[in-house]
């Protein structure tokens, strides 16, 4: 697979590499794993959603250190402000000038932790970051450092103390997935390693430089997507529109990060060229948190992944 930059070489065994470094430090299965990195290598952003104590802290952390690059982590809280995301202007004494005194978001890797724990004005302070790498203040524009990147956690609704992330937030993210609680055997190897060490929390290897994750980051561009399979993720997108239980569907941003999310996942297989089965293994993560549902398929309990579920099945797979 050729690559764009000579800083990679061999992009496989540059992943594996990371792998082998989170595996350390992360009781979490693989594909959970891959999952994030996805986001990472897809210039996108992860969102994390789970009960606290299951290590959402931890892997972002830990991804920001395996890949060698800047981390900044943020609490989010009911009192947080847009401001202390993004930074303000402060007066120089020594200068006699207001200057920009640079918040916590600019960093490479950005863990917004308990995002949902802060009102919406805050967390659309990220908005602009997300999507244009950059952020406003005071009509002055600041770009962010590259690759730059968001980890956000979330607990669940149903808890106290949290707010529904709005509509336009939770789209900027590529993937949302679930940590869930690890098998016994898992939790067991946590203790084991807990006795091993002297410090609270593991520490991940750095394999990668930033340099070299942005030669990984453009990778992507020289794999193949066949015309049929441009048209399959189409057809995903637009039938989410015509659910039943849908009164939103996935949005053409949307379906543009379906598509890049399966060039990654055709690399992290070790392909140049995207299958119909890439698209599938990373529809869940990367299209049910886009849905909206109607009120009567929440009064139902419907699942989303249940609805993206029902497309998968519906619609006709090109054939390889």
């Amino acid at each position: 697979m050729e690559t764009t930059d000579t800083a990679v070489g061999d992009p496989g065994t540059e992943i594996n590499a990371v792998f082998d470094s989170l595996s350390t430090t992360v009781i979490a299965d693989r594909e959970l794993l891959e999952t994030v990195l996805l986001g990472t290598l897809a210039r996108g952003h992860v969102l994390l959603e789970d009960v606290p104590g299951t290590g959402k802290t931890l892997i972002a952390r830990s991804v920001a250190r395996t890949l060698g690059l800047s981390f900044s982590r943020i609490q989010f809280t009911p009192d947080l402000l847009p401001a202390d995301v993004t930074g303000t202007h402060v007066y120089n004494e020594k200068t006699g000038e207001f200057e920009f005194s640079r918040g916590p978001v600019f960093a490479n890797v950005v863990l917004a932790d308990e995002i949902n724990r802060a009102p919406p004005k805050t967390q659309a302070a990220l908005l602009e970051a997300m999507e244009e790498h950059q952020v406003t203040a005071d009509g002055e524009t600041h770009d962010l450092p590259e690759p730059f990147f968001v980890i956000a956690t979330q607990n669940p609704v149903e808890m106290a103390g949290t707010f529904e992330l709005p509509e336009a937030q939770v789209d900027r993210f590529l993937v949302k997935t679930t940590i869930g609680y690890p098998g016994e055997e898992g939790e067991t190897e946590l203790l084991r390693r807990r006795d091993d060490r002297n410090l609270q929390s593991p520490s991940a290897t750095e394999v990668l430089s930033a340099d070299e994750v942005r030669a990984l980051q453009d990778i992507p561009e020289s794999i193949r997507v066949k015309e049929d399979l441009l048209e399959y993720m189409v057809a995903l997108s637009r039938a989410t529109r015509e659910h039943s239980a849908c009164n939103v569907g996935v949005s053409p941003r949307g379906t543009q990060r379906l598509f890049e999310a399966a060039r990654v996942r055709a690399i992290l297989s070790g392909r140049e060229y995207v299958t119909p089965e890439d698209v599938k293994r990373i529809a869940q993560p990367v299209l049910a948190h886009r849905l909206v549902l109607t009120p009567d398929a929440v009064v139902e309990s419907v699942d989303k992944h249940g609805v993206i579920k029902d497309v998968l099945d519906d619609v006709s797979v090109p054939t390889i």
